[in-house]
C-alpha cells in the first residue's frame, strides 16, 4: 500500500516540481553539458534535504550534516523490491537493485562508493550493510553472521579512522568488503581487504588532527586495571605520539562509548582473552615507544637514559630487554662473511623507533583484517553469490601533498578510468540489445596519466623504485632530477625547472605537479624515499620474530629473516593490490555512489558552491554524464511507459488489448513526436531530449487533472441525483 502511495513520487511525478527541487536524474538536464545547470540542480535539490539525485544509475549523494528521517525500517522496507526508478532516488534503491538483480540472474555484483574526507563514504557503506541486515531472509545462525558484518566497522573504524581537517572520523585506509549470499538471498558470509593503511600517522599527525581512535579510546575507556597493566596514565598528553596535533580531546568524538562499542564488538567477533590481552599490549607498547628518548654519548652515539619505557615494552612485546635496548641504538651490518653492528647517531635512533612503531601498528592492522574475516568465513562450499562494498578514499588536494595522496590520487586515476570503461561498455550492451545503432562517443581516457605512474620501466613508481633501490647516496632531490630526465616530456608532467616562468612561481624547488583528469595537483618529494622503502632495520625484526606477544609472533615470522631479497616497496605492493582489485571489480557487475561534502564547516544547509564544482570536476561527474547523455536522456520499458501516458491517446485509454511496443507506437504518434526525437528498441523506448519528457508529463498532469475533474463532476452528479431522489421519496 506504501509503495502505491508513494508512486506519483517516481522519477516522471516529480518532473512537476523540477522548477523548484530540480530533476531527479541529471540525465534529464536540458543543458547537460554546462556545470552551472549541474550545480543549480543539486542546490535546488539540497535545500529541499534532497540529498539523492541520479546520472543514469549513478547516485550522487550530498552529506546533509543532521539527521534526516530517510533511514527508517519503514523506508527500508518501501524500497524493497521495487523497481528501480519507482521511487525517489536513494542509497536503498542503489543497495536493493543490486541484491534484486543478483537474486534473479544469480552473478555477483560491487557497489563503489567514493567522495573525499568528510563527503560521508563510511556512513554510505554502513547504511547499505544495514539494509541487507533488515530485508534479507534470517536464521538465528545467520543473526550472527549479521552482526559479525555489522561490527566489524566499529573495530576497523577504531584501528584504522582518525580526526583530521577535513572529518572527524575519516578512514584513514581503504576497504573492499565482499558479502557473501546464499541461494536463498541471505547474506551467509564476508570477506574484508584493507588497502595502503596510513601507518606514517602513528608518529606524526599535523597540526588539528589526531592519532587513530584507538589510542583515545583506550585511555579514556579502559578501566583502571586495564591500563595499570599497560603501565599507561588515562591523560593524553602524557604520550608523545598523542599531542603533536594538539587535540587530544575533540567535542564530537565520545572516545569512553565508542570503547564500550568496540569492546562489545571483539567478543561477537570471536576474539579470545589472550587475543584481546596481546592487542592493546601492542597498543601500549606504540604509546611507550614513542616516549623512549635518545641522548647523545661521548663518541655521538645514541643511548637511552631512562628506561622506564622500553621496561613496558619488553614486558608486553615479551621480548628481552637488553636486546630490545641494543636493537634500537645499533644497526647490523654483514661484511663479507661476518655481521657487525654498528651504532646509531640521535637521528637514526629515532629513525629506527619510528619505523618499529609504524612496523607493528601497520601489521597489527593487517592481522585485524584477516582475524575479522576468520570470524566472516563461510565453511559452506555451494557457490555463493557476492556483493562488494568498496569504501575507498577519494581524490586528495592538500596544503602539501606527499606519497600517501600521491597514492590515493592514482587509485582515483585507474577508478575513473574503470567506470568510464563500465559505464560506456553499458550503454553499448544495451544499444545493441535493443538493436539500437551504437554512435562512438568521444570522452577523456585518462589511460595517459594511468601510464605516467605505473608503466614498467618508465613510469613514476618504476623510477621511484630505481632510486629506493639502487647503491649509493639517492635522496629525494636526486628522485626528482630522474623523473626530470625520464619522464620531463610528457604533457602531464612538470617541475619548476621545466616549468614556463608563469608557472614556475607556483612550484618549489622541491615539487612536481601532475596533471590528473580532476586537475592539477603539486607534490612535494620530501620523503618520498623513505616512505615508499619503509625500511625496518635487521636487528630490530629479529627481535619482533622471537616476541612472545602471539600477534606480533604471526605477523614477523622467522621465515623472513632467512629470505635476503629485498621486500617490495610500498608503492609497488599498492600497484600490485590496486591491479588485483581492479580484476575483481572488472569480474562483477557495477553500481556506483558518488559523495559530495557541501562545505568544510560541516554546517546543514550551507552550499559552497567553489567547494562543490571542485569535487564535481574530480568525481567525474561532468564526464559521466557526457557518456550517459550522449545518446538518448531517458529510456524505459514499453509496458510502464504505456501504463503512465495511456490516457494521452483515445486509442490506448483506458486499456490497450495488443503488444505494449504496438500501443506506445500509436501512442506516441498521436502525441506528435518527431523521428528525431526516440527511438523504439526491442523492448524500450529511447526518447532524446528532456524537452520531449518534459512535454509528455506535463500533458499528463493536464490530462489527470481533466480526469480528475470528470470524475469529481460525474460523482457530485450522483450525489445530486441521489439526494433529489431522497427528497422526492420523503416527500411522497
Amino acid at each position: 500500500k506504501e509503495v502505491e502511495d508513494n508512486t506519483d513520487a517516481n522519477m516522471e511525478g516529480a518532473l512537476i516540481a523540477r522548477d523548484r527541487v530540480g530533476v531527479q536524474d541529471f540525465v534529464l538536464l536540458d543543458s547537460h553539458t554546462s556545470e552551472i545547470a549541474f550545480l543549480n540542480n543539486l542546490r535546488k535539490r539540497y535545500q529541499e534535504n534532497l540529498i539523492y539525485t541520479y546520472i543514469g544509475t549513478l547516485l550522487v549523494s550530498v552529506n546533509p550534516y543532521k539527521e534526516l528521517d530517510i533511514y527508517t525500517v519503514t523506508q527500508m522496507q518501501l524500497y524493497r523490491g521495487v523497481n528501480f526508478f519507482e521511487l525517489p532516488p536513494h542509497l536503498y534503491a542503489i543497495a536493493d537493485n543490486a541484491y534484486r538483480v543478483m537474486c534473479s540472474e544469480y552473478n555477483n555484483h560491487f557497489i563503489l562508493i567514493s567522495g573525499e574526507s568528510g563527503a560521508g563514504k563510511t556512513e554510505a557503506s554502513k547504511k547499505i550493510l544495514q539494509y541487507y541486515a533488515v530485508t534479507c531472509p534470517t536464521t538465528e545462525q545467520l543473526q550472527i553472521v549479521r552482526d559479525r558484518l555489522l561490527l566489524s566497522n566499529p573495530v576497523l573504524e577504531a584501528f584504522g579512522n582518525a580526526k583530521t581537517l577535513r572529518n572527524d572520523n575519516s578512514s584513514r585506509f581503504g576497504k573492499y568488503m565482499d558479502i557473501q549470499f546464499d541461494f536463498k538471498g541471505a547474506p551467509v558470509g564476508g570477506h574484508i581487504l584493507s588497502y595502503l593503511i596510513e601507518k606514517s600517522r602513528v608518529v606524526h599527525q599535523n597540526h588539528g588532527e589526531r592519532n587513530f581512535h584507538i589510542f583515545y579510546q583506550l585511555l579514556e575507556g579502559g578501566d583502571k586495571d586495564l591500563l595499570c597493566w599497560l603501565g599507561l596514565e588515562r591523560n593524553p598528553q602524557k604520550y608523545a605520539y598523542l599531542i603533536q596535533g594538539r587535540c587530544a580531546k575533540v567535542f564530537s568524538i565520545n572516545d569512553k562509548n565508542d570503547w564500550k562499542i568496540v569492546r562489545k564488538a571483539f567478543s561477537i567477533i570471536d576474539f579470545t582473552e589472550k587475543d584481546i590481552e596481546h592487542l592493546f599490549g601492542i597498543v601500549a607498547s606504540v604509546l611507550h615507544l614513542g616516549n623512549i628518548q635518545f641522548e647523545e654519548d661521548s663518541n655521538g652515539h645514541a643511548i637511552i637514559r631512562d628506561g622506564t619505557q622500553i621496561k613496558w615494552i619488553s614486558k608486553l612485546l615479551g621480548v628481552h630487554l637488553s636486546i630490545l635496548q641494543e636493537a634500537l641504538t645499533h644497526r647490523k651490518i654483514e661484511a663479507r662473511s661476518e655481521e657487525v653492528l654498528s651504532p646509531l647517531n640521535v637521528d637514526l635512533a629515532f629513525y629506527a623507533r619510528d619505523a618499529v612503531a609504524k612496523a607493528i601498528y601497520g601489521r597489527t592492522f593487517t592481522w585485524l583484517v584477516n582475524k575479522i574475516n576468520g570470524s566472516l568465513a563461510n565453511k559452506d562450499s555451494t557457490r555463493k553469490t557476492v556483493i562488494g562494498l568498496l569504501d575507498i578514499y577519494g581524490f586528495e588536494v592538500l596544503d602539501t601533498n606527499s606519497f600517501e595522496q600521491f597514492c590515493i590520487n592514482y587509485c582515483n586515476e585507474k577508478l575513473q578510468q574503470l567506470l568510464i570503461e563500465m559505464t560506456l561498455k553499458a550503454e553499448q550492451e544495451e544499444y545493441e540489445l535493443e538493436g539500437i545503432e551504437w554512435e562512438p562517443i568521444p570522452y577523456f581516457n585518462n589511460k595517459i596519466i594511468c601510464d605516467l605512474v605505473e608503466q614498467k620501466h618508465k613510469g613514476i613508481i618504476s623510477i621511484l623504485d630505481e632510486e629506493c633501490l639502487r647503491p649509493g647516496e639517492a635522496t629525494d632531490l636526486s628522485f626528482l632530477e630522474k623523473l626530470e630526465e625520464k619522464v620531463g616530456d610528457h604533457a602531464h608532467f612538470v617541475t619548476r625547472k621545466l616549468a614556463d616562468q608563469k608557472t614556475r612561481k607556483s612550484i618549489d624547488w622541491v615539487d612536481f605537479r601532475l596533471l590528473h583528469y580532476a586537475g592539477e595537483v603539486t607534490y612535494c618529494a620530501v620523503g618520498f624515499l623513505e616512505k615508499n622503502n619503509d625500511l625496518l632495520y635487521r636487528n630490530l625484526k629479529e627481535v619482533l620474530c622471537n616476541s612472545k606477544n602471539g600477534i606480533i609472533r604471526d605477523c614477523f615470522l622467522l621465515s623472513e629473516l632467512d629470505n635476503r631479497r629485498r621486500p617490495e616497496t610500498v608503492a609497488t605492493q599498492f600497484k600490485n593490490s590496486l591491479t588485483s582489485l581492479i580484476e575483481i571489480l572488472m569480474s562483477k557487475e557495477p553500481s556506483y555512489v558518488r559523495c559530495i561534502k557541501p562545505n568544510e564547516n560541516k554546517e546543514p544547509g550551507k552550499f559552497d558552491d567553489y567547494l562543490i564544482r571542485h569535487q564535481v570536476k574530480y568525481l567525474g561527474l561532468m564526464e559521466h554524464l557526457r557518456v550517459r547523455r550522449a545518446g538518448f536522456a531517458y529510456r524505459r520499458k514499453y509496458e510502464l511507459f504505456l501504463q503512465r501516458y495511456k490516457s494521452l491517446c483515445p486509442a490506448t485509454w483506458p486499456h490497450w488489448r495488443g503488444p505494449a511496443a504496438e500501443g506506445v507506437e500509436r501512442l506516441i504518434k498521436h502525441i506528435g513526436y518527431k523521428p528525431e526525437e526516440y527511438k523504439l528498441g526491442r523492448t524500450k523506448i529511447f526518447i532524446r531530449f528532456p524537452k520531449t519528457l518534459f512535454a509528455t508529463e506535463d500533458a499528463f498532469e493536464f490530462r489527470k487533472h481533466l480526469l480528475v475533474s470528470r470524475l469529481q463532476a460525474k460523482y457530485k452528479g450522483c450525489l445530486g441525483k441521489r439526494e433529489y431522489k431522497r427528497k422526492r421519496e420523503a416527500g411522497m
